[in-house]
């Protein structure tokens, strides 16, 4: 299978529609189940940062104000995407940030993009939680870095996106969990995944 690529902003606020800005984008690559290469950067929009969400990333105004500008950082955060569809924890979340910033910057964003959100709440329904944190608990994978750090929580949700990978080859018996297939896993009604996986599971 190519690689997908495992993106996690950290921003100003919630929205880009709001005002909102990124401060910092990281990017794992994720084939066969290994993270293969990695990208991170903090990135200067002249946006200031809020206090409680300078207590909540460690990001301070002196750090992005010392960092890349965000057109140069997403210029190279483009090439190193390439044509690899990806992925997020709380996809409309960060697929917002990735085509408001990449559009600021003057660059198309033609990748498709798949959440581990609405695929846990398929796959793991039984789950206390699925914040990403919690599910990284939940299966017992390792905590990597700083929370709400944008390499770290990539990194944990690229930890946890081969877990789906693993689990739906393992449980499942489906041979080539393709991007494709969990594309149209996250928007399947819930009663209907066991038939999805049956019609995709190998005898």
């Amino acid at each position: 299978m190519p690689p997908i690529a495992v993106i996690d902003f950290e921003t100003t606020g919630i929205s880009p529609g709001q005002g909102a800005r990124a401060t910092e984008v990281a990017i794992v690559l994720l084939e066969k189940g290994q993270v293969v290469d990695r990208f991170q950067s903090l990135m200067k929009t002249g946006v200031w940062i809020p206090s409680f969400i300078t207590q909540l990333t460690g990001i301070t105004n002196a750090m992005v104000n010392a960092a890349p500008d965000a057109a140069g950082v997403m210029q190279d955060a483009a090439r190193f995407v390439g044509d690899a569809p990806m992925v997020a924890h709380n996809a409309s979340f960060d697929s917002k940030f990735w085509q408001a910033e990449l559009a600021l910057a003057g660059l198309p964003a033609p990748q498709p993009f798949a959440c581990t959100v609405l695929l846990s709440r398929r796959l793991y329904p039984q789950a206390p939680s699925h914040k990403l944190g919690s599910l990284v608990d939940y299966h017992g994978l390792p905590r990597t870095g700083q929370a709400h750090r944008a390499l770290a929580d990539a990194e944990m949700a690229a930890a946890l996106l081969a877990r789906m990978q693993h689990d739906l080859r393992t449980r499942w018996r489906v041979a080539e969990p393709s991007y494709t297939l969990l594309q149209t896993l996250q928007r399947c009604a819930k009663p209907k995944v066991g038939a999805l996986l049956a019609q995709h599971a190998v005898e």
